[in-house]
């Protein structure tokens, strides 16, 4: 039998690390990472593929991907998406999912960051695009605003935050509304300027468009 996104939601040791992993990165000062994050992005991966015709399977271990990319924090903050892959490496193998599916999910957790990432795969390409996309100030988790550094601002700026598929013209385009007496448009650029060119070259691996659109304005 497949493993599902809900075998790899209940497995234990899963869980532990995911927690584990946000409380270490709370500690650190870093914005929410645990099940509202890792949720949202495995549904946004899922969501890509299937609009875009991609097979089921394929969507289903985007999703999966989706929900372990963040288990690396539980080691270090510090390359954790090569480290998430050697957990995800073990535990997926342990539940039986096959190596090439294995591999399809590994190697887009440990691309899934701007720093050294590439669309690889299909999977690695939706879990780009998901992971970059939610960008929203419910994931601040700092209580005072004078202590803001320039990624709480960005984020806490940002009212909402949308992914939209378009299957027919094979766009993808995410959609911010940011308040800009917090945080101007500029300074979202400056930290997030990388993570738009690597969504860019995600959409074009899925044969499509990137678009970028802030407070109603084409962007990108």
């Amino acid at each position: 039998m497949a493993v599902t996104l809900q075998d790899v939601k209940s497995n234990p040791i899963i869980d532990n690390f995911i927690r584990c992993g946000n409380q270490y990165l709370g500690v650190m000062g870093f914005t929410e990472h645990s099940y509202r994050h890792l949720n949202l992005v495995s549904s946004i991966a899922r969501n890509v593929l299937e609009r875009l015709g991609y097979p089921e399977r394929e969507a289903e271990l985007a999703a999966i991907a989706g929900y372990l990319h963040d288990i690396g924090n539980v080691v270090s903050r510090n390359d954790h998406g090569i480290s998430g892959a050697l957990i995800a490496f073990n535990v997926l193998s342990q539940l039986g999912m096959p190596p090439d599916e294995v591999a399809m999910v590994i190697s887009a957790i440990a691309n899934h960051e701007e720093q050294y990432g590439q669309p690889v795969n299909n999977v690695a390409a939706a879990l780009i695009l998901a992971d970059k996309s939610d960008v929203h100030r419910s994931r601040v988790r700092n209580p005072d605003f004078a202590t803001f550094d320039i990624h709480d601002r960005v984020n806490y700026a940002a009212e909402h935050s949308f992914l939209w598929v378009n299957d027919e013209r094979r766009t993808i385009t995410l959609e911010l509304t940011i308040d800009i007496e917090i945080c101007p448009v500029m300074e979202y650029f400056e930290i997030f300027l990388t993570r738009m060119t690597l969504c860019r070259r995600a959409a074009n691996f899925l044969s499509s468009n990137f678009e970028l659109v802030i407070n109603g304005a084409k962007l990108l």
